[in-house]
């Protein structure tokens, strides 16, 4: 049971760092924050700022390319959902269900394989996913 736990507290600091860099940050903090002041008894504006603390730090690292900085962000969180996890075992379900809820649909998600053949490329490659429509004036 410990290592689906940890493997869970894992999922969840990885979903809750990366959204933290995204648009949606408020509606996803706040309910981590609810998630978290209903196990800890801290008053969820106080996780609020935790995790506002965490943003500001992580979007810093982010700019300046400062990957050990993620990755600490990423730890503090791994770390604070496993403790969390372990003192209330039946969190679990309700992680999950966050975790269910920031998950994009399965349709929306694309897996997208650039390639580039044939030796030396003497005009402009755009490699992406969707890039909409593309005017090229020679």
């Amino acid at each position: 049971m410990e290592a689906e736990l940890v493997a869970l507290a894992t999922a969840g600091a990885t979903v809750f760092v990366e959204q933290m860099a995204t648009d949606s940050w408020e509606r996803v903090r706040d309910r981590i924050a609810s998630f978290f002041s209903r196990r800890d008894g801290a008053e969820e504006e106080v996780v609020e700022g935790q995790l506002e603390l965490s943003r500001g730090e992580l979007t810093a690292a982010l700019r300046a390319g400062d990957e050990q900085t993620v990755s600490d962000v990423r730890a503090e969180w791994r770390t604070r959902l496993r403790r969390t996890l372990q003192a209330d075992p039946a969190a679990a379900a309700e992680l999950r269900s966050v975790l269910d809820e920031l998950a994009l649909p399965r349709d929306a998600q694309q897996v997208v394989h650039n390639s580039i053949s044939g030796g030396v490329q003497h005009a402009p490659v755009i490699q992406a996913g969707s890039v909409g429509t593309v005017h090229q004036h020679r």
